[in-house]
């Protein structure tokens, strides 16, 4: 009609306008607060317990370049007995069956030690795991003992290429199993936080070392009565 003006239409339109283009209200961007607050839940907190990954990867890494080594060792004794025309057999000392039943019987305390650690009992496992690490030094003694019979017998390390891997092969593996024992110790004696690895994940790390010693000296044992 005339008259009539149109201002309350044109206001709407004039809004609408206004809303669609680059002036109005604006989303929040991505990665706002909420994005924040999850970047902040995916990190770890400063002075957390790291993963413990990270010690089953390098105990893994450090067992396959042990056994590398050993194999090489292995390999070569073989060679050398199938191509050597001076090879001497020599008569191994009586005491390595004392060693051995030694280590076989600190593998199974080991276990026992971490089956009490499992249900709590760090009584029993601080007394199992004392008495780990003495069966591994007594081991460290005997085959100390069996070096001191060969020498009695007039045997060295370069009388014969037998004798020669014999004494390597406990020197190297003696030399590994010392780092064992330091990892019994580790356990035992360290005062375990939250801020660093934790008794179990300590403990089953040191286990995996200390039975791959234990089968690694029966390999060895093995290989030296087939070179008789």
């Amino acid at each position: 009609m005339p008259g009539t003006t149109a201002f309350p239409d044109e206001e709407l339109i004039v809004e609408d306008i206004g809303g669609s283009g680059g002036g109005g209200p604006k989303p929040p961007p991505g990665g706002g607060d909420d994005g924040g607050d999850g970047d902040k839940r995916r990190r770890p907190e400063p002075g957390g317990r790291p993963s413990p990954n990270r010690y089953y990867t390098g105990i893994t890494l450090g067992l396959v370049s042990i056994l590398m080594f050993f194999m090489a060792l292995a390999s070569a004794f073989l060679v050398r007995r199938g191509t050597s025309g001076d090879w001497i057999s020599i008569h191994l000392p009586r005491v390595l069956w004392f060693n051995t039943a030694a280590i076989l019987l600190s593998s199974f305390t080991l276990e026992r030690a971490r089956r009490a650690l499992a249900r709590l009992d760090h009584f029993g496992f601080r007394n199992l795991w004392t008495m780990t690490t003495g069966l591994g030094v007594l081991f460290l003694i005997g085959q100390l003992g069996a070096w001191r019979q060969l020498v009695a017998q007039g045997v060295f390390m370069a009388t014969n290429p037998a004798s020669s891997f014999f004494y390597i092969f406990t020197a190297a593996h003696g030399a590994h199993l010392i780092g064992g024992v330091c990892a019994l110790l580790y356990v035992l004696l360290r005062k375990f936080d939250e801020k660093g690895i934790g008794l179990p994940t300590a403990a089953e790390i040191a286990s995996y070392y200390w039975h791959f010693m234990d089968g690694l000296w029966i390999f060895l044992l093995a290989l030296l009565y087939l070179g008789k």
